[in-house]
């Protein structure tokens, strides 16, 4: 189904559940895996996306089709990541330590199933600032085009190529220390 007809179930108080599952089966997956890239674990991720389920369904009737509905949804889904971020930042104030053994950890998580060089730039990635990391992932990782991330995170497109170069050189600048 296309966004507009899943859409029309989602308005609809008849068909909304149809449209509410419809919708879940067409997004899950792709959501998980923006929201896995930013959070990098999979029980947050997991956590994320019902929480990003769950504001869909409490706020379609204030969705006002000037995007995309997967735009909106995608919004959703990185902005809850984000201030889950924010929150896990304020209440453990992670210290360097902890961000030095981020391809540790991934390497001994069951649902993590890349290499040494995956985890390391996964950690190289902890260490951006939260709208790097984000643009970053984005990018990379979703393959998203620079006008799509800037509409989904409300920036200019400039901002977005601007901040997704930068991230790159200190990632670049992040694997040379294991030349």
């Amino acid at each position: 189904m296309n966004d507009e007809e899943i859409l029309t179930l989602l308005r609809n108080p008849q068909t909304r559940r149809k449209g509410f599952d419809m919708m879940v089966r067409q997004y899950s997956e792709s959501l998980y895996w923006k929201i896995r890239h930013i959070v990098l674990t999979h029980e947050d991720a997991d956590d994320i996306l019902q929480n990003t389920f769950l504001k869909v369904w409490s706020n379609i009737d204030t969705f006002e089709s000037r995007s995309k509905l997967s735009t909106w949804i995608y919004r959703i889904a990185i902005n809850e990541s984000v201030d889950f971020l924010r929150r896990k930042r304020n209440e453990a104030r992670l210290s360097a330590t902890d961000k030095d053994h981020v391809a540790d950890r991934l390497m001994a998580d069951e649902w993590f199933d890349g290499d040494l060089t995956q985890a390391r730039l996964q950690e190289a990635v902890t260490k951006l600032p939260t709208a790097q990391r984000t643009i970053f992932n984005l990018r990379y990782f979703n393959e998203m085009k620079y006008k799509d991330i800037a509409e989904t995170l409300n920036r200019s497109e400039g901002a977005v190529k601007a901040s997704y170069h930068i991230a790159v050189q200190k990632i670049i600048a992040f694997f040379k220390q294991f030349d």
